[in-house]
């Protein structure tokens, strides 16, 4: 059974140099074959995993708010006949700043949708050509004011640790981005993804990476300064006000199940791994030829399973809880953990344990990937 749904809208509307999607950009879109495939999708799921009331509905991907507001309506009518809803359901949709998808935004919320993720990605005209946007500063900032008069639960998205940023330029921008009133902010410092844009300019020398220590003092300041205007960080990138996390992603992070539809999504459900196909066309070829757009099940082992629990719930402010973890996935804490490196993280003050529940410190964020390579026991099968 599944409590959240995740729908990817695949298509973008225009070419990111840091995202792998690319090839999704597209001219014009189908929308009453794309209606009939991601309905067909949905009953698909609900037949494999319904039987509890929706939690949360999020639709991601490619540029959902270009999505017909009407096709949004559709969709979330058949979840909720297809699930229920629960009374406080969280309905999401991410949007790109621009006055395009702004001018949808009524309707989006007349649809249904309740909070809405905005990427804005910087306050920078500068930094905004770099990352590949179309809006600039004062576009994004109107789109954040329109989403704010229709939703009631709006949050964006900056990325930093940009190229040349200093701990400067990024408390002058994050100070401004905290005068706006959300109750969510995610947080990103800039990656570079391997096939995409950014990692061949890396490559041909076009521009370098900000160092890792520059980069962990920006972390620090932004920790610091989310604490004070009262929204702490709860995972290592978002930040919230009490009562205001993201719930959708904390099932992803709870490692609750959850079921993924169209093109690219990935679902949990059951014990099982769904994919479905990444490229459009792949996608309704096979709906076409078998009734669904699932590319790949695969079967989790508990031991896997326990794993990716490990590996997401980490990532939380809140930590794990062994005790809870052992007795779902039927394995004792000492194969899971790796006490005696646990126990040196701690003196080290990069993981913390309080009874069974154990997590990474505000300083162990910074190099979080190394303190799971040292905490999750080596026994454990990761994916």
């Amino acid at each position: 059974m599944a409590r959240a749904l995740y729908i990817h809208w695949p298509f973008c509307l225009q070419k990111c140099p840091y995202c792998d999607f690319n090839s999704h950009v597209r001219d014009g879109v189908d929308v009453s074959a794309w209606r009939a495939a991601l309905l067909a999708d949905m009953r698909f799921e609900a037949a494999l995993a319904g039987g509890e009331r929706l939690e949360s509905i999020f639709f991601g991907g490619g540029t959902p708010s270009l999505m017909p507001p009407a096709l949004v309506g559709e969709l979330l009518d058949e979840a909720e006949r297809l699930w229920g809803f629960a009374p406080d359901i969280e309905i999401t949709l991410e949007a790109n700043p621009s006055s395009v998808e702004a001018a949808k935004f009524a309707d989006l919320a007349c649809a249904g949708v309740g909070r809405v993720s905005l990427g804005l990605q910087a306050l920078d005209d500068a930094a905004l050509k770099f990352l590949g946007r179309l809006h600039g500063v004062d576009e994004g900032l109107a789109a954040l004011s329109v989403a704010q008069e229709h939703f009631r639960r709006v949050s964006f998205d900056l990325i930093y640790a940009r190229p040349g940023q200093s701990v400067e330029d990024w408390r002058g921008e994050l100070a401004r981005a905290l005068t706006f009133g959300t109750d969510h902010l995610s947080l990103y410092q800039l990656t570079i993804e391997p096939g995409t844009r950014f990692a061949t300019d890396v490559r041909r020398g076009v521009f370098s990476p900000l160092a890792d220590d520059p980069a962990a003092d920006l972390f620090a300041l932004t920790r610091e300064m989310t604490v004070a205007a009262g929204i702490p960080a709860y995972e290592i990138s978002n930040h919230a006000r009490p009562g205001e996390q993201s719930r959708h992603n904390l099932t992803y992070w709870r490692y609750q199940d959850y079921c993924g539809i169209g093109p690219g999504a990935h679902g949990r459900r059951n014990g099982l791994a769904t994919i479905r196909h990444k490229k459009p066309e792949n996608y309704l070829a096979a709906f076409a030829a078998t009734g669904s757009g699932i590319s790949e099940t695969r079967e989790l082992g508990l031991r896997e399973q326990a794993a990716e629990a490990l590996l997401m719930g980490l990532r939380l402010g809140e930590g794990v809880d062994l005790g809870a973890m052992s007795a779902r996935f039927g394995i004792p804490v000492d194969q899971m953990i790796d006490a005696e490196r646990l126990n040196l993280l701690v003196d080290l003050s990069l993981a913390w344990r309080s009874g069974d529940r154990i997590g990474v410190t505000t300083s162990g964020m910074p190099v979080l990937n190394a303190v799971l390579g040292e905490v999750v026991h080596g026994d454990l099968v990761v994916a």
